[in-house]
């Protein structure tokens, strides 16, 4: 199976200096309005999911959601989470407080890989 997610080993390592503080961890990205499109990293439940908001995977164990729109345009693309020596957006993203920022790096999936994609789960709630 192809996966629809990875991380570089930045984004990795700087997962595990915020789970070390944090515990349980969580990726949400949107579609738009306040942080963009800009992925986000919340402690586990401090972000409330949509009905049908899809989980593309995990990154160190940590679901990676994606807004249930944002999913229908990039459902044939690989998303890659790393890692910028920015501030955010907003600051809602707990790595903000670091003076960084988690970005996602697409690329289109090939007619083979697409034949044989890791399936996605739906939030039901």
């Amino acid at each position: 199976m192809i996966k629809r997610l990875d991380a570089t080993d930045k984004a990795r390592q700087l997962i595990k200096e915020i789970s070390a503080d944090f515990g349980d961890l969580m990726f949400y990205q949107a579609g738009g309005c306040c942080e963009g499109t800009q992925p986000q990293c919340f402690e586990k439940g401090g972000y409330y999911l949509r009905s049908n908001d899809v989980c593309i995977g995990e990154v160190e164990s940590f679901e990676f959601w994606v807004d249930r729109d944002l999913f229908e345009y990039w459902k044939h693309a690989h998303f890659e989470l790393d890692v910028v020596d920015a501030f955010g957006a907003g600051g809602f993203s707990l790595e903000s407080p670091r003076g960084k920022s988690f970005k996602v790096n697409y690329r289109i999936f090939t007619p083979e890989e697409e034949k044989n994609l890791e399936p996605v789960r739906l939030n039901e709630d």
